[in-house]
């Protein structure tokens, strides 16, 4: 039996909407080894957008969630009326990260409650301008679409597991989003060429206007028809866990997008350069410790930095 964590703010609109998973996670890293973390996809996006915007989580626990978690997501004011709790355990990861800080080894992976999840939208939900869809099935992202009520902006990530095993509704879903993000390595699976610039020329003939490919501590390239941007990571003294690095990116685009007035080339960069800044403070500690330590004040005195260290004038 599932139902729902019954925290909705009334009278709050939802401006934005975030797809993906909850987990429990046991992290080693260069810099400490922690257990117990809360982690998942949607964890890290909900987090980095309330900063901007108005979040609503849809994705799934167990009965073994810890209720200091959902106590941090209220903190973030993150509505969870979309959230729903299963009977059993919640999904759990372990990895260990190598001295580079890149590469990692996956010690277990128990989907638990998570195998069986069916995102369901709260009506509030289903009229949100943005969504925000973390790296699950194709299957699961097309679920979400299909309840949603004509979104202005859709981002959708995915990985080499889809493209590989689900290839034919991922392609679905690219027909339908604004904007997808992957790796270097997953477009040039996903597409068969090489070159960064002719996998996005591809992808977009399939519909994204907007392909982000990212490249990890080297930051992440906006791909369109009228050219290429290149969005730097900001460079922190010291990264302690860089997992949910890229959800952060996400979560803090999209919550950025969301109090723009328009969605243009302009803002959709302006955006990610804030995404990037929100990911570079959540790589300085575990979990969500470290975004939970910070203010919007600070990623606006750090995305001012960024800005003053790409500017040649």
């Amino acid at each position: 039996m599932k139902k729902t964590m019954n925290t909705s703010r009334k009278n709050r609109k939802i401006c934005l909407v975030v797809v993906g998973s909850i987990g429990i996670d046991a992290i080693k890293t260069p810099a400490d080894q922690k257990a117990n973390l809360l982690g998942g996809s949607a964890s890290y996006a909900c987090a980095s957008a309330s900063f901007f915007t108005n979040v609503g989580m849809v994705g799934v626990v167990g009965t073994d969630f810890p209720p200091a978690f959902e106590e941090l997501y209220e903190k973030f004011n993150i509505d969870l009326s979309g959230l729903q709790k299963a009977e059993g355990r919640t999904f759990r990861w372990s990895g260990v990260y190598d001295a580079d800080m890149i590469n990692r080894r996956t010690i277990f992976t128990e989907l638990n409650v998570f195998e069986k999840f069916s995102p369901e939208l709260p009506e509030e939900y289903c009229s949100s301008p943005l969504i925000l869809l973390g790296n699950i099935s194709p299957e699961l992202q097309l679920r979400v679409l299909s309840q949603a009520k004509a979104p202005k902006f859709v981002i959708a990530d995915t990985m080499d597991l889809w493209i590989n095993t689900s290839r034919k509704k991922l392609m679905e879903l690219i027909s339908k989003v604004n904007m997808l993000t992957l790796n270097d390595s997953e477009a040039r699976l996903l597409t068969g060429e090489y070159n960064l610039r002719k996998c996005a020329e591809v992808i977009r003939k399939w519909g994204p206007e907007y392909i982000v490919i990212k490249k990890g501590e080297h930051g992440a390239m906006l791909m369109t028809g009228r050219g290429v941007f290149i969005i730097p990571a900001y460079p922190v003294d010291e990264v302690k866990d860089p997992t949910g690095a890229g959800d952060s990116f996400a979560g803090g685009f999209m919550g950025a997008l969301a109090v723009e007035r328009v969605i243009n080339d302009n803002a959709i960069k302006r955006s990610l350069l804030a995404g990037s800044v929100v990911a570079s403070f959540g790589v300085e500690d575990f979990s969500l410790n470290r975004m939970n330590a910070i203010s919007r004040l600070d990623i606006n005195a750090r995305l001012n930095e960024l800005k003053n260290m790409i500017d040649f004038n």
